[in-house]
């Protein structure tokens, strides 16, 4: 009785909306459960974990990615409210940053710069093409946001979109270890490095280790994306990389 009832739980569901939404929620909580009966490792940190689950399982089931998507885009429409949420531990932490106002718009602005032409820089000495390389470009900064830019200096959207999962993954998979081996203990400064090299899923970490670095982290994220879109363009007309 068991099989017949799960074939047509899945039959329904595949008609339906509700498959992506389902083994979306299914996936990243599954991924967390394991995650935190791993003691919180980074190796097996939920995102990475549930994107290769949700990958495996649209494979395995033949299932078209648009037809995923017709439910996964309810998730994804919930990034945006989540990003204003990030106001509120950020207010928490407004006195600090007054404080740190100079040092933080330095930071923001150095890490757009150095992030953007050091991708540049690797692309183009392993001969990629320029398409690649303007691609790569925005890669640090949260995916709505990259793929505009993207679209805008003439990389590939949809390849940036993939690059900015990749860099966010790394970043809070390998992330607090760097932290710990460069022996920086101050919870803002890793916030502000987290958010400014892997975006949402690096503040999504940073929250899971302090408020205050999940705060710092935040701002970074949407400051930096703010600089990126403003600065980038311009600085790769100078140097003649847009045509």
């Amino acid at each position: 009785m068991v099989e017949p009832d799960l074939a047509a739980i899945w039959v329904y569901l595949s008609a339906t909306p509700l498959l992506g939404l389902t083994i979306t929620l299914l996936a990243y909580s599954t991924a967390h459960r394991l995650y935190i009966y791993a003691g919180s490792n980074p190796l097996l940190n939920p995102v990475l974990t549930s994107v290769v689950a949700l990958i495996v399982l649209l494979v395995f089931t033949d299932t078209p990615y648009e037809t995923y998507f017709e439910g996964g885009q309810f998730v994804h429409f919930l990034l945006g409210p989540a990003t204003v949420a990030l106001a509120i531990p950020l207010y928490q932490q407004c006195s600090k940053l007054r404080r740190l106002f100079l040092p933080v718009a330095i930071t923001i602005i150095s890490g757009a710069i150095i992030g953007a032409f050091s991708s540049i820089g690797i692309a183009w000495f392993m001969g990629a093409s320029v398409q690649t390389q303007l691609s790569l470009a925005p890669k640090s900064v949260t995916a709505p946001v990259a793929m505009g830019i993207s679209e805008q200096i003439g990389g590939l959207p949809s390849l940036t979109a993939v690059l900015v999962v990749v860099t966010g993954i790394i970043g809070a998979v390998v992330g607090s270890k760097l932290f710990e081996l460069m022996r920086i203990t101050d919870d803002s400064v890793k916030g502000m490095a987290m958010g400014i090299t892997a975006h949402g899923i690096g503040t999504a970490r940073a929250f899971q280790v302090s408020p205050e670095m999940g705060a710092f982290s935040g701002l970074a994220m949407a400051l930096s994306a703010f600089a990126t879109a403003i600065i980038l363009p311009w600085l790769l007309n100078l140097v003649g990389l847009l045509r």
